[in-house]
């Protein structure tokens, strides 16, 4: 059994309308036809609303007895044996009398909704579960019922019933919520003007996330890439510097000036090698953003501006903020920079803001070469340092006349050992020492400029000055190295946890990794190799990089091979990599085994899955020949042997009706047959549409010639724009869309065929007012030889909307089915406008259609 829908008037404070609104829509569903009872309402003896009560069914109530009072609750079992179609439930939050079956009036509502039946019910804001200390805090009153936010987001629909706090407080006043001798001290504490505003803020809030929620879902569920700007939100595109916290802060008063603005921080880390941003200065602008009320993002991309831009367009944004950048003037000959290049993509619908700030053509650090520790700069001038150094101190010192005695001498040359290691490592520093050990003996060390030492003091001096200079060489480089390796370390780390992640969350193609494998490690050609056997020839199941280099044949012929079992290698060009590199490197060829499994698996699910839609599909063809077919055909039959009869003389009239039969059931046959035979095209993939460019109105008229003359109202403005598609396609879909909608209508009720312009869009929409289909039937009735219900008047096979929706699929449109207000169903077919003519504007349309 299906669940029944749950729809929610959310009320922004007591007395704003929400039961009387949906007493209303009850009303409204009784008026239709549908079977409506009142559970439970409460109307609080407001006359207005005690009249809506008059003519719905109402479900007695169980009473129920409390420290020596009688109270009335919604009877569970009463509403469940009755069986509705829809019941009014007042009072969501609402806590039942200890003794009820459940202690909620929400948990009662469950069963009723699990029970198949739909649910129409009430609540205000202040009595959301996770308002309640923020309402507390405005109004000073603490609601003791509260419902669990997860409730009411469940809800099927969720309708905000809204009121200024003028009028609501011109209500109390007129007694229309509150009893006369209430009112004053209502208005004077709860129903003050600022805790009004407040309530309907947090009520407009609560609901625009949840709108938000459900317009994410639909620009997924219909590949929407384009930004639509319903609010101000706004990335920020971080690159681990200082520089960060300076661009969160600026995006955070940009959206102070816009309420409902979001800020978005994102940080893109490059997979070109084992570096990374610092994560320290991460860590702190994580928690500056979050602080700021916005959100962190870590993403992995390739191409830095096509990574930020897909994120921003993912979410939504409508501005992005970068900073000016700290690359020095002359590394601009490298590309024009990310600021540049994201501002040039963003295209129309995004606002790019370039930001200055204090390390604007300062510099910033490349990527440090795997193996080495130190910048070329940093060794060349440790060199300098520790040879030319130790002269030129000589010749400073030998120029004075009373030098500063052989100790200070001492210090000074290990003050430039010291200096060299700290810039160019330990051989710098080596050098230096042995140098200023020279120096020091031959020109300070008595006998002057000679190597001879007479005081055995100056010679333990000189040995101490070496093995100080060693020992702090030696310092400074084992410093280096765990510095590197410990930034190693942390970047392998990473990588391998996102390697991991990403290839058990199945986001990752075995070219991408094998991209990425290329690109971390700096390789011309990255290939994945393997063969049945040990004599078998080498295959290539993955290759990246080397589009112009002959391709790899053999593990032997590679710079780089890393084993993956007994059949299967990695193997890489472009230079030899260290050994300490070889141990990600495994991890990567571990996984890109692993995703080549998972690929083949994935084909051989698509695969099964194919032969066994194939397989219903001729099954259900067979059941089509054996029963749809051959009932026009055991017609014609019937007739044509009536006519050749010789036993009966038959008038004018009845050969005329007998052949007519015959025409509509050759007509049914013919009408199966193509329905069939464009099934079978869009199975095989031989639709091949050829787009022109063409009015609505040329063709949707043409597809109205198998309906009875009359059943359609048609509606299409002369101003739309004009629409890329196949017409003959697009006449085929048409014309099954309005026929399944004239089988499905009432007698006597037209169907609605009208068109409008929406941006680059233009939306055919055909309404009927027929029984309608359910949410949960909505995605099947697409699916070949699917009926929903009971077909009337015994008409076709089940292919028309699925060949419909794979013609409109063909033309780059779509086709999803919508609910009709009012009942029914409506078809809507999304068509791609032609650039060659400005469509409508949507706030002025051409045409009101009713």
């Amino acid at each position: 059994m299906a669940r029944g829908k749950l729809r929610i008037y959310l009320g922004a404070a007591p007395g704003v309308g929400k039961t009387y609104a949906m007493l209303s829509e009850a009303h409204r569903r009784v008026e239709r036809g549908t079977d409506v009872v009142v559970a439970f309402v409460e109307h609080h003896g407001r006359p207005r609303t005690e009249v809506m009560l008059h003519g719905l069914e109402q479900i007695r109530r169980r009473e129920l007895e409390y420290r020596d009072a009688a109270f009335t609750e919604m009877d569970v079992d009463a509403v469940l044996e009755r069986d509705p179609a829809v019941a009014v439930v007042d009072e969501l939050a609402h806590s039942n009398v200890p003794g009820s079956r459940n202690g909620k009036r929400w948990q009662d509502i469950e069963e009723l909704l699990e029970a198949g039946i739909d649910v129409i019910s009430t609540v205000n804001i202040q009595h959301l579960e996770s308002l309640g200390d923020v309402v507390e805090s405005i109004t000073g009153v603490r609601q003791r019922e509260t419902v669990p936010d997860e409730v009411v987001r469940r809800a099927d629909q969720i309708e905000l019933v809204d009121m200024s706090p003028q009028a609501i407080r011109r209500r109390m006043a007129h007694g229309n919520i509150y009893q006369p001798d209430k009112v004053d001290a209502a208005l004077s504490n709860y129903f003050r003007p600022g805790n009004l505003t407040a309530l309907r803020e947090l009520a407009l809030l609560w609901v625009a996330d949840r709108v938000d929620e459900y317009l994410q879902e639909y620009r997924a569920e219909h590949s929407i890439r384009s930004t639509w700007q319903a609010r101000e939100r706004i990335v920020v595109g971080l690159t681990g510097g200082p520089e960060g916290r300076t661009l969160i802060r600026r995006a955070a008063r940009m959206a102070a000036k816009g309420s409902g603005s979001e800020v978005l921080a994102v940080y893109i880390a490059r997979s070109d090698g084992l570096t990374s941003a610092s994560p320290k200065e991460l860590a702190v602008q994580r928690t500056l953003v979050e602080d700021l009320g916005g959100t962190f993002h870590h993403v992995i991309g390739d191409d830095i501006p096509s990574a930020l831009l897909e994120f921003a367009r993912g979410v939504n944004a409508t501005q992005i903020v970068l900073g000016s950048s700290r690359r020095k003037a002359w590394q601009y000959i490298f590309g024009p920079g990310v600021g540049a290049t994201v501002a040039r993509e963003s295209g129309p619908d995004l606002d790019v803001h370039i930001v200055t700030h204090e390390e604007v053509a300062k510099g910033r650090g490349l990527p440090v070469a795997r193996g080495a520790r130190l910048g070329r700069a940093r060794i060349i001038a440790g060199w300098l340092v520790g040879v030319a150094g130790p002269v030129l101190l000589s010749l400073l010192l030998t120029g004075m006349a009373n030098g500063p005695g052989l100790a200070n001498d001492v210090l000074l040359f290990l003050f430039l050992t010291v200096v060299a290691a700290l810039l160019g490592g330990q051989l710098p520093a080596l050098a230096s020492a042995a140098v200023g050990s020279l120096l020091l003996n031959f020109y300070f060390t008595p006998p002057t400029h000679t190597l001879t030492v007479d005081d055995p003091r100056n010679i333990v001096a000189i040995v101490i000055f070496f093995a100080v200079a060693v020992s702090v060489a030696s310092v400074v480089d084992l410093a280096a190295r765990r510095t590197h390796q410990a930034a190693r370390l942390r970047a392998e780390s990473e990588i391998l946890s996102f390697l991991a992640g990403s290839v058990l969350r199945g986001e990752t193609t075995l070219d991408a990794l094998l991209e990425r494998v290329r690109e971390t490690f700096g390789m011309e050609t990255v290939a994945l190799l393997e063969r049945a056997g040990d004599v078998e020839p080498w295959t290539c199941a993955g290759r990246a990089g080397g589009d112009h280099g002959k391709p790899l044949l053999r593990p032997e012929d590679a710079d780089v091979d890393m084993p993956v079992g007994d059949h299967m290698a990695l193997a890489l060009t472009g230079r030899v990599l260290p050994a300490e590199d070889r141990r990600v490197l495994a991890a990567f060829a571990a996984q890109a085994a692993v995703v080549l499994d998972r690929q083949r698996l994935v084909g051989e699910a698509e695969r099964a899955r194919e032969l066994a839609e194939g397989n219903r599909i001729r099954t259900a063809l067979l059941a089509a020949v054996s029963h749809d077919l051959r009932t026009p055909l055991a017609s014609i039959k019937a007739s044509v042997t009536s006519l050749r009869s010789d036993d009966v003389a038959w008038s004018e009239e009845d050969e005329a009706e007998l052949l007519a039969g015959i025409e509509a059931g050759a007509d049914r046959l013919d009408h199966l047959v193509g329905n069939l035979l464009d099934m079978s095209r869009l199975q095989t993939g031989t639709v091949t549409p050829l787009i022109r460019e063409i009015d609505l109105d040329e063709v949707v008229p043409m597809a109205l010639g198998g309906v009875p003359e009359g059943s359609v109202s048609l509606d299409i403005p002369e101003e739309l724009p004009i629409v890329a598609v196949d017409p003959g396609l697009l006449e085929r879909s048409v014309a099954n869309l309005v026929e399944n909608a004239v089988k499905y209508s009432p007698d006597g009720t037209q169907v609605l065929v009208s068109a409008s312009a929406l941006g680059d869009r233009v939306e055919l929409r055909i309404a009927d007012r027929g029984p309608g289909v359910p949410d949960s039937a909505k995605g099947r009735i697409f699916e070949p030889f699917q009926r929903y219900g009971d077909a009337p008047r015994g008409a076709g096979v089940g292919l028309g909307l699925a060949v419909a929706r794979g013609f409109a699929e063909a033309m780059g449109g779509t086709l999803a089915a919508e609910d009709t207000p009012g009942g029914g169903m409506t078809m809507v077919l999304t068509l791609r406008a032609a650039a060659g003519r400005p469509p409508a504007r949507p706030d002025l349309p051409a045409q009101a259609t009713t």
